[in-house]
């Protein structure tokens, strides 16, 4: 393992949700890879979605909460761009062999990255709308 490997393993933290033996590949790829990595990178993803907004999307601080979700929501799924930019983020943190599983079912592991990252920004919402007043 190299020493690039051994600094990300050691400073991405802990497992987040159950990894059992009857977890599948998946499941245990997205629990110890993929959870730590998007809790690590928390605030940087807050302000990507902060910069995204105020390049495309100013009128974004006054929607109402549900269309802000909404927005959540289809900016990631349809801005090919800024989710390939999202994506750069997480997979920049994956150790060699890491990437090497990846790639072997990045479609599925790409599906539950965005999917766990849309629920991260839609849970943290309220932080965009302190941005308005700011």
């Amino acid at each position: 393992m190299s020493t690039r490997d051994i600094y990300i393993t050691e400073n991405r933290g802990e497992a987040l949700g159950l990894v059992t033996e009857q977890s599948s590949a998946e499941e245990r790829f997205q629990n110890s890879i993929i959870r730590p990595i998007l809790k690590l990178q928390n605030d940087l993803f807050i302000e990507v979605f902060k910069n995204y907004i105020s390049k495309h999307k100013n009128d974004f601080y006054g929607y109402s909460t549900e269309k802000k979700l909404q927005f959540i929501e289809n900016c990631i799924q349809k801005d090919i761009k800024f989710r390939n930019s999202l994506k750069g983020i997480v997979i920049g943190l994956f150790t060699v062999n890491e990437y090497l599983d990846y790639i072997q079912n990045s479609s599925n592991l790409n599906k539950r990255m965005m999917n766990m990252l849309i629920d991260r920004l839609k849970n943290q919402v309220l932080l965009f709308e302190n941005v308005a007043s700011v």
